[in-house]
């Protein structure tokens, strides 16, 4: 029986050399069987690993919001013929993405689960804020709806402020200029906002202001992969 490895992936453009471990490349150049978010994205991705690596031997197994549950449950018989590895869109399988649903059913096998060293915009966003780093909660995706966004900022800016917690959370590329325009109306002038963009990237913008100074900036955010944290002293 094989191993099941969550295998990072780089989080854009960025050089594979640059954030993903030998090791880690290694493993992808061994491993026959991919659980994969994105077929076309893994292809580029194992591509930039090592060109030599022979896509159409390999096969790729989907798991995103389409994927059909009694088909997940199918993808582990592969194990027997040796490893498996899960590639998730961008960063760290698991994390914000489909990937926890495998893991879950693979513990429940009693199959062998081993995490890879990698980057996580997540993480790294939290560590370059200046925000607490030992109690913060990733809240996802917050309402769309100006009026339900602007009611859940006010609860998260509360439970900061309470229990001394950065909140951390993100938004679609496409609709990150009004995320941004509905925290600066809608949270307390002194309240902290982290923007962290393109991590790792050649174009990383990483900035934490009051909400007061960034009513001052109009950052360029628009369509780039972004993670917003807020912090109340």
């Amino acid at each position: 029986m094989g191993n099941l490895y969550l295998i990072p992936m780089t989080l854009g453009d960025t050089p594979v050399n640059r954030v993903i471990p030998q090791d880690v490349q290694d493993i992808c150049r061994n491993t026959k069987t991919f659980i994969v978010e994105n077929i076309r994205t893994t292809r580029r991705y194992l591509k930039a690993i090592d060109k030599a690596i022979n896509i159409d031997e390999l096969c790729f197994l989907e798991l995103n919001k389409h994927t059909k549950k009694e088909d997940i449950f199918s993808y582990l018989d592969k194990l027997k013929d040796g490893d498996i590895g899960i590639i998730s869109e961008a960063g760290c399988p698991g994390i914000a993405d489909p990937g926890a649903d495998i893991v879950e059913i693979a513990h429940r096998k009693n199959i062998n689960v081993i995490p890879l060293v990698g980057p996580s915009s997540i993480l790294m966003a939290i560590m370059a804020s200046g925000f607490n780093g030992q109690s913060f909660t990733f809240n996802g995706y917050i309402p769309i709806k100006t009026n339900e966004r602007a009611s859940k900022l006010k609860e998260l800016e509360r439970i900061s402020k309470q229990h001394n917690q950065t909140q951390v959370f993100i938004e679609a590329p496409y609709r990150n200029v009004a995320m941004f325009e509905d925290i600066v109306k809608t949270c307390n002038k002194n309240t902290l906002l982290s923007i962290a963009c393109d991590i790792t990237c050649e174009n990383e913008y990483i900035k934490t202001l009051t909400v007061g100074e960034w009513k001052k900036i109009k950052p360029d955010i628009h369509k780039r992969p972004a993670i917003f944290s807020i912090f109340c002293k």
